[in-house]
């Protein structure tokens, strides 16, 4: 009876190591709603699979040990160095969208509720200004002689000298979901459009060089940081102190649309290069690629957790290039609809509607 066993347990080995824990097969991750209940998902093209399901499916097909998953995206996220090589064998067993064909667990992304991936960052940081040319297109904005803003300090920058500007939004208060309106609040007129990447952190950062600071990523998603550029009714002005209330014109609520998938770091490996695009109505505002970041993504940790801990699922906004309304002296109004596009990611989409009150 032994050698049979022998046979059996060698057999099953040898299957199980056909299935790879290796990164070859690209992937996206989400949390989504699907018949009433929320879900973490990997995403392969216009289709999404539970993941919980999968993986148990996935272990019982391999005769792989269980992997249980967990039921909230920052808790994968703390735990990804011991569950990505699971999710690595799940992502090469399918091998692609039409690998899910036929299961019970996948699912149309079209036919779900996308959720922002994370609810909620312990912190959402905002990055200003940085982009040389949105820089140079506030500026021209202003007009001379308006206090608080110097583009043309954009081209003494020195990035290993000189720190962002760098402003929070409460994730509780700001993150919506993909698809949810944002809400103008009464008496504001001026809502902005800005498109932006977002780098999700992987584990703690603190006093993190520019050069380390990559291994301290997790994936990359997007972000639409809204913003009041002033000149509503009823007018606010900081009378103690000159400048700009960032806190007036950049936490307002329902501020940060955020999603809908993150891309794990190792499935974007050109992050410094991305296209982004931004439409208003289906008309092109903003057109830039990552590349032209003033503050890279290295220097903007390493500012960051000089200062701060950046913890695991903390989310960086990187800032916005050009073409905003702003520069362009255009605002929303109810029924516009905005979409932000970044290459490798997907499609942010919020529809502006009028606020509580209005």
């Amino acid at each position: 009876m032994r050698l049979p066993c022998l046979i059996l347990s060698v057999a099953l080995c040898l299957q199980a190591a056909t299935v790879s824990s290796k990164p070859d097969t690209p992937f996206k991750l989400a949390t989504f709603e699907a018949q009433g209940k929320t879900r973490l998902g990997m995403v392969f093209g216009g289709r999404i699979v539970d993941l919980t399901a999968v993986s148990a499916y996935v272990a019982q097909k391999e005769h792989l040990a269980p992997a249980p998953m967990p039921a909230a995206m920052m808790e994968l996220i703390e735990r990804y160095d011991t569950l990505s090589p699971r999710l690595y064998q799940i992502a090469n067993y399918l091998k692609s969208e039409s690998g899910t064909a036929g299961l019970p667990f996948a699912f149309d992304v079209a036919k779900v509720s996308i959720k922002a991936p994370i609810k909620y960052p312990w912190n959402l940081m905002n990055i200003a200004a940085n982009y040389k040319a949105h820089a140079d297109g506030m500026g021209a904005a202003q007009g001379p002689g308006r206090a608080g803003f110097n583009a043309a300090l954009a081209d003494q920058i020195d990035p290993d000298r000189d720190g962002p500007v760098i402003f929070a939004k409460s994730p509780r208060s700001c993150i919506i979901d993909p698809g949810e309106a944002f809400l103008i609040p009464p008496g504001r007129t001026r809502i902005d459009w800005e498109g932006e990447l977002a780098i999700v952190m992987r584990k703690p950062a603190y006093m993190v060089s520019a050069k380390q600071a990559h291994d301290y990523v997790f994936g990359y998603s997007i972000m639409y940081d809204v913003s009041d550029r002033g000149g509503g009714k009823p007018r606010r002005v900081v009378s103690m102190f000159q400048g700009t209330n960032w806190f007036d014109g950049k936490s307002i609520d329902r501020g940060a649309p955020f999603g809908p998938f993150i891309v794990p770091k190792e499935f974007l490996p050109n992050f410094d290069k991305l296209h982004l695009v931004t439409r208003v109505n289906g008309v092109v505002k903003q057109d830039a690629h990552t590349s032209d970041l003033i503050w890279d993504e290295g220097h903007m940790i390493q500012f960051i957790s000089s200062i701060m801990t950046l913890y695991p699922g903390d989310v960086i906004s990187t800032g916005t290039p050009s073409g905003t309304g702003a520069e362009r002296n255009e605002f929303l109004k109810a029924g516009d609809v905005v979409e932000i596009e970044i290459e490798g990611i997907g499609v942010l989409r919020t529809p502006v509607d009028n606020g509580r009150g209005q």
